[in-house]
């Protein structure tokens, strides 16, 4: 690659890192720039999860307050988590490249659609009374495998996550949303460590460009946090929802 190339992969990072910090979907954003760089799609996948790593320790980091008092839930469903993303990443790698091409445009937009989705389904459980639709004496037996099939998507791509589990949680747990969305990135966290631990030793990270999206996205969730208060994350969502979706039509046409 050349230095443009470079700097295209970077900025590309900043704005995941931002947009993760904002709103959520930064892989629709870094995964098509790595595939029109010239990478692989799984090569471009594997490489764009191990490079959005620091966004995700940010983001538990920054919520760690909350995740006081859950640590009984994290005892069950944090392992749970790190399964799925650990089996989802071997599918990964065990995928043909020219399947998973195939794959790719349904992915990009079952992840544009979940992510145009996670507004009215964040209303609807902040103004929905906390006695219904969710058991009052958590399941675990359904908890665990539920957030381990999440997660095992998460591993194997990964936009999209974060509003699957955060349904899944609304719907087991009685608890404020400001809670389970930390628990949330926990879960999204954990999940991506144990994918990202696995494409380590794969051989298929181009290590040049993860190095320089890893800091650019690391700098992104920063000043995503920092603009919280200032961007409109509606907006910004509808944005990279459209983003998206005008990837997948792009795939689409490129792939059949």
């Amino acid at each position: 690659m050349i230095l443009p190339d470079f700097l295209i992969a970077a900025l590309a990072a900043f704005a995941a890192g931002a947009v993760n910090a904002l709103a959520g979907g930064g892989t629709l954003i870094t995964f098509p720039t790595l595939t029109a760089l010239g990478l692989p799609a799984v090569t471009a996948n594997i490489t764009s999860t191990v490079s959005l790593f620091p966004g995700y320790f940010g983001a538990t980091w920054a919520q760690r307050k909350d995740l006081k008092g859950q640590g009984k839930r994290m005892r069950f469903l944090l392992p749970a988590a790190a399964l799925g993303g650990l089996i989802g990443g071997l599918l990964l790698l065990r995928s043909d490249e020219k399947v998973f091409r195939q794959l790719v445009p349904f992915l990009i937009l079952f992840a544009s659609l979940l992510l145009a989705l996670s507004e009215p389904l964040r209303k609807r459980l902040v103004e929905q009374p906390s006695h219904k639709n969710r058991l009052r004496t958590p399941n675990y037996l359904i908890a665990v495998p539920a957030i381990a099939l999440a997660a095992i998507y998460g591993g194997y791509f990964g936009a999209g996550l974060s509003v699957i589990v955060l349904a899944f949680l609304a719907l087991l747990f009685e608890d404020s949303l400001t809670r389970l969305n930390a628990l949330k990135q926990a879960i999204a966290f954990a999940t991506n460590t144990a994918a990202a631990t696995l494409f380590l030793f794969s051989g298929q990270v181009n290590w040049s460009i993860a190095a320089v999206m890893a800091v650019s996205a690391l700098l992104g969730g920063v000043a995503g946090g920092k603009l919280a208060g200032r961007v409109n994350p509606t907006v910004l969502r509808w944005i990279v929802v459209s983003i998206g979706l005008v990837i997948s039509i792009i795939f689409f046409i490129q792939t059949f």
